[in-house]
């Protein structure tokens, strides 16, 4: 009986003398109380009773969000999300485990810490653009400090800084403003080459048009001289000529003009005499009509004077005796 007793108890102990211990992790073996060993991952050996497994550490990274909000130099207060990594450190699990017990805690301390001191001498624009030098700040505390207590710090991340939901609609109308400018700047350049272009186009085609004129006038010269010729072969000379082609382009515009139906047009002679003529014939017509008037005019008072008159003793007037 007491052997099966002690067999059983060999037994117990001898499976309480082996542990596992998980891939990336650690064991702290400590002896009666009083730390003994650490052991890494595999299949490890311990003194039954006498030994126990105080404590095991991860030593993955690991990753932890602290969410802070504070003050910018412009006095607009942001939450800022700062992500750390961290891991153990293998050759010190024993810093790790006796020396920090809430390295979490530990950890968020030194990031408000940090980004509380270096967020306050920024404004908001410069958060934004110097978020990483934020969190090399908030990485170079954190080594100096957890390094001591066994923990590695991998990388600090800003991950999101988000303002209060007015300065964010602030800040959306001056970009849309900003761009709203920027269009107005260029649709005004736009206008300034369409003006540009239709002022070139406009001047070629008067130097165009000019060039037609020129090459028209030459061309009709160039008839003139060979209608010349041909009246001078038939006996007229050149001033009888010259004076038969004057009369037959007149007659010939005066055709053209008359072809129109709608024309509204008034021939007036353009002449320096006809234009004489025409000013001393108006200023005759008016002169004739103010005499003809002041004529009817005395006609009709003696008319009434007449009527008016008193008559003798023969039924005559002063008037009829005259």
């Amino acid at each position: 009986m007491f052997t099966y007793i002690f067999i059983a108890i060999a037994v117990l102990l001898l499976l309480a003398s082996f542990f596992t211990v998980k891939q990336q992790s650690a064991a702290v073996i400590e002896r009666f109380g009083k730390f003994s060993s650490t052991r890494q991952s595999g299949l490890q050996l311990k003194i039954p009773v006498i030994d126990r497994v105080a404590g095991r550490l991860n030593l993955r990274i690991q990753q932890l969000d602290v969410i802070i909000e504070t003050k910018t130099k412009d006095n607009v207060f942001v939450k800022m999300k700062v992500s750390v990594q961290f891991k153990v450190i293998q050759e010190k699990v024993y810093e790790a485990f006796y020396k920090l017990e809430y390295p979490h805690d530990q950890i968020t301390s030194y990031v408000f810490d940090v980004v509380r001191a270096e967020v306050p001498k920024l404004k908001l624009d410069d958060v934004f653009e110097r978020k990483d030098d934020i969190a090399v700040a908030v990485k170079r505390e954190l080594n100096e400090a957890m390094t001591t207590y066994g923990y590695d710090i991998i990388n600090t991340l800003i991950t999101d800084i988000d303002p209060d939901i007015q300065v964010k609609n602030a800040m959306n109308r001056i970009n849309a403003a900003d761009r709203e400018k920027t269009a107005a700047e260029y649709e005004a350049e736009a206008g300034r080459i369409r003006i540009v272009a239709k002022a070139k186009a406009e001047a070629e085609s008067k130097r165009l048009q000019g060039q037609g004129i020129a090459d028209q006038r030459r061309e009709i010269a160039r008839g003139l001289v060979e209608s010349v010729d041909v009246l001078n072969r038939v006996g007229i000379n050149s001033q009888e000529a010259s004076a038969l082609i004057v009369v037959t382009q007149h007659y010939d515009t005066l055709q053209a003009i008359g072809a129109d139906t709608n024309s509204n047009l008034i021939l007036l002679p353009n002449s320096p005499q006809a234009g004489s003529d025409m000013l001393n014939n108006m200023v005759a017509s008016f002169t004739a009509s103010n005499q003809v008037g002041e004529a009817m005019k005395k006609g009709a008072i003696k008319k009434a004077n007449r009527k008016i008159a008193p008559k003798d003793e023969f039924g005559t007037t002063e008037e009829d005796e005259e």
